[in-house]
């Protein structure tokens, strides 16, 4: 068995289009039926904020693997100076269920979360052909640093700009170099929001705030899910995207309250498969487009397939010892 630790992951150079590749592969199995994913369930005590998730999930395809991630999110954590979430994710064999490799990593999962967003945001700029992009960025936490690697990687020089909103200020250090002279840090949402052609929440925010129209044809990664409020639902409604509607329609997210207050029914949202084909372009180019990703556990299991491979590669990790007996 291999062990994998954060600095393990972080000693593997990031390849967003690698990462998109391996989601946009796990798409696919999810499109041909070929995964087994129970719905997640949540462990709570004591402070009602604080959750424990659990999400089992086997993917097949050219990945084949099993697996679970074990994920804790416990906001006042940033209060002690310790990362608000932490995850730990275990391979297994699809065959025989052996145990290959633990990895105790939150960047495994912010990995994860940014290559989902990249594959949604490589389709939307296959379609619009975009130059001069506008990216609007509100929480500058380790999602949103992720999310702007992402964006630097994938975008390129068709970034014009990116304006970063964070209501506890932006660190120049947390900026990648080959994309600082693009960045502006702004002093409210609304100013990363009204003119961003792709726009990414990634807050801790409990209650919804925005309320104004969002531009013609843009993309909303609705990524912290607890941002917007339901009076911009005629907006949307017609562009809403979701990664799987049983998972997403709960534990008050936006997607819960359009439901409740807006009547948005499970008939009436795409979900992240039908990316991959004519969605997108059936669209009126001038409808604002929402993808609302609650976080599939196949898709942490390709990404951490992924990273396994790699370490092996690079000769990263820590071989464990396989001290179990075998059976005569």
């Amino acid at each position: 068995m291999i062990y994998l630790s954060d600095n393990d992951v972080k000693l593997i150079d990031l390849d967003w289009e690698q990462n998109v590749d391996v989601i946009a592969a796990a798409t696919q199995c999810i499109k041909s039926k070929d995964i087994a994913q129970p719905i997640k369930p949540y462990l709570r005590y004591g402070n009602p904020q604080n959750r424990i998730i659990a999400m089992p999930a086997f993917i097949g395809g050219d990945i084949n693997r099993s697996g679970i991630k074990w994920i804790a999110s416990f906001p006042n954590n940033i209060k002690k100076n310790m990362p608000r979430a932490h995850g730990v994710i275990i391979l297994n064999e699809a065959e025989t269920g052996q145990p290959v490799c633990v990895i105790n990593s939150g960047s495994i999962s912010a990995i994860r979360t940014a290559s989902v967003s990249g594959l949604i945001v490589r389709k939307y700029m296959e379609l619009k052909k975009l130059k001069n992009v506008k990216v609007g960025i509100i929480g500058f936490g380790p999602i949103g640093q992720y999310h702007l690697n992402m964006c630097s990687q994938l975008l390129g020089d068709t970034i014009d700009e990116v304006l970063l909103y964070d209501l506890n200020g932006v660190s120049n250090q947390n900026i990648p170099d080959a994309i600082r002279h693009k960045v502006n840090v702004v002093n409210s949402w609304e100013e990363a929001y009204l003119d961003a052609d792709i726009f990414i929440t990634c807050t801790v925010s409990k209650v919804p705030y925005i309320n104004l129209k969002p531009k013609l044809g843009s993309l909303h990664l609705n990524v912290s899910l607890r941002d917007y409020k339901t009076d911009v639902f005629p907006w949307f409604e017609k562009g809403m995207i979701v990664d799987d509607w049983e998972e997403v329609c709960r534990e008050n997210t936006d997607v819960e309250n359009f439901n409740k207050v807006n009547g948005l029914q499970e008939n009436g949202v795409k979900l992240i498969q039908d990316v991959l084909n004519d969605f997108l372009p059936s669209l009126n180019k001038d409808q604002p487009v929402m993808f609302n990703p609650m976080g599939m556990a196949v898709f942490d299991i390709a990404i951490a397939n992924h990273y396994l491979e790699l370490a092996k590669k690079n000769n990263v990790g820590v071989f464990l010892e396989d001290s179990v007996p075998q059976l005569n």
